[in-house]
């Protein structure tokens, strides 16, 4: 399906797809913004009927050469860039959605529902300037879609945090420690999955906007224009930078909490090697006096069972002492 959005007045309108048979210019008349979701074949050739402008197909969109996402045709800029989806649910995922400024108009190509186009949809739906046209939406747009990996940084680095204390926390006994470390695991490995994510979109975004500024004077945009394309360079490189910061981090943490794994670990099977040396002692005294020799004078001996607790338990005692007094334990 696809929408025409229409200015009236300060709003600008969104409209179904008009019918086949309507005349091309009167069909588009008006329209500065055109949002393809999810495109079939028949509605690939309307729009460039109406437009006269070509519509990617989605193999094309998917593919990862600059060239292929970055280019100009018959005077017509062709931008594919990959933004996030569904970031706050179990499986956040990636989508490749191309912009295709022809004249004073937009037309944005998409397979899935990223939550700018929602928010910009809805913003310039209640106020919107009257001069509004192509350029202007993919101003917002972009702009929306920084702020939207802002925020999920900022999100991210939050739970990152909640994690580093969930691991470093001295005082607190857990009472299944097993189930906890799976848990942050699972935690530390979505956490840098969603980084990985955004850090692929801020990279395809930095590219785009990029090549959106050296065209910039081409086609002839206002001064404002260019100085948001640069505003908008510096917000996606530092927002790389704090992506890098944040994949560091957890990486950190991941390597923090295997070596907690190994150390609980080692501690387990400390116990299980004490526990073998302090009963060999005993195991050996056992074994002696279970011997059926004879002339062994302690077997008529009145005292000589109590006597053979006495040595086991001596010789359990010792070695845990000695371990104690050395710090192995």
């Amino acid at each position: 399906m696809f929408a025409l959005y229409v200015p009236r007045g300060n709003t600008l309108d969104a409209r179904g797809a008009p019918p086949p048979a309507a005349p091309p210019p009167a069909a588009a008349e008006g329209a500065v913004w055109v949002d393809l979701v999810s495109p079939t074949p028949e509605e690939d050739k309307l729009v460039e009927r109406l437009l006269g402008v070509a519509v990617p197909t989605r193999e094309e969109m998917q593919e990862i050469e600059v060239s292929s996402r970055l280019y100009v045709e018959n005077g017509v800029r062709y931008m594919t860039a990959t933004l996030m989806c569904q970031s706050e649910s179990e499986a956040p995922k990636t989508t490749a959605v191309t912009f295709i400024l022809a004249g004073h108009r937009l037309v944005t190509v998409r397979y899935d529902e990223p939550r700018p186009f929602a928010l910009v949809s809805a913003k310039l739906g209640r106020l919107c300037p009257a001069t509004v046209t192509g350029e202007s939406v993919l101003m917002d747009l972009l702009d929306a879609i920084i702020d939207r990996a802002a925020d999920i940084l900022e999100r991210i680095g939050a739970e990152v945090d909640i994690i580093s204390h969930q691991i470093f926390e001295p005082t607190r006994r857990r009472a299944n420690r097993s189930r906890t470390y799976h848990h942050i695991l699972r935690m530390i490995g979505r956490k840098g999955d969603l980084t990985s994510k955004v850090r692929e979109s801020l990279v395809s975004i930095g590219r785009l906007v990029v090549f959106l500024a050296n065209e910039a004077d081409g086609m002839k945009w206002p001064k404002e224009m260019r100085a948001q394309l640069k505003v908008m360079q510096r917000d996606v490189h530092s927002l790389s930078d704090h992506a890098t910061y944040l994949s560091n981090k957890i990486t950190f943490l991941l390597d923090a909490m295997l070596g907690m794994v190994s150390i609980e670990q080692n501690n387990i099977i400390k116990l299980f090697s004490v526990a073998a040396v302090a009963l060999m002692p005993p195991t050996l005294i056992a074994s002696i006096y279970g011997m059926n020799f004879k002339h062994m004078p302690e077997l008529e001996w009145v005292f000589g069972y109590p006597f053979a607790l006495f040595l086991m338990v001596v010789a359990a005692v010792v070695p845990y002492v000695y371990f104690k007094w050395r710090g192995w334990l």
